[in-house]
């Protein structure tokens, strides 16, 4: 049986500030603003490598946050659920993106690498197992067709 849909929706505006359009490959900005309703816009722009803005967010990027933050979510929750009080989260996950002339290039991993501070009282094998369970139930990670691997660190405070 499926479980309920959620549908999310995005607005992506590309203004054409430089005005000649797409008229040559390096014509033209990649620069553009993503909009949900409700929700700050994000600047965003291509990767530098690819004629992008440096200062603006690109959709690798995004892609790779996503993951990383879906995972959190779910692990705070997780924990909660099996008494592990956490008082510090932070990730540097790490996505690797393979350019190929035929497809224009493809993610062949992300690697989440969690530093977690549990309070003195909580069980570092309970916080262990959360990452496992989150691994398993990230709704983003589920999604994608490469692993995603996580390498958490658990510190008791």
């Amino acid at each position: 049986m499926a479980g309920k849909a959620h549908t999310y929706t995005a607005h992506i505006d590309w203004t054409n500030a430089s005005g000649t359009g797409t008229t040559g490959y390096k014509a033209y900005s990649r620069d553009h603003v993503i909009q949900v309703a409700g929700k700050s816009d994000i600047a965003a722009s291509s990767d530098p490598a690819f004629r992008g803005d440096a200062s603006r967010h690109n959709p690798e990027d995004l892609f790779v946050a996503s993951i990383s933050s879906c995972h959190m979510l779910w692990y705070l929750h997780l924990a909660a659920v099996a008494g592990v009080v956490v008082t510090a989260y932070e990730d540097d996950a790490v996505g690797t993106m393979v350019e190929d002339a035929n497809t224009g290039g493809r993610f062949t991993s992300v690697v989440l690498r969690p530093r977690v501070t549990i309070s003195a009282d909580s069980d570092p094998e309970k916080a262990r197992a959360a990452h496992e369970q989150a691994h398993k139930m990230c709704f983003i990670a589920n999604s994608v067709n490469f692993p995603v691997t996580c390498e958490p660190t658990i510190i008791a405070g």
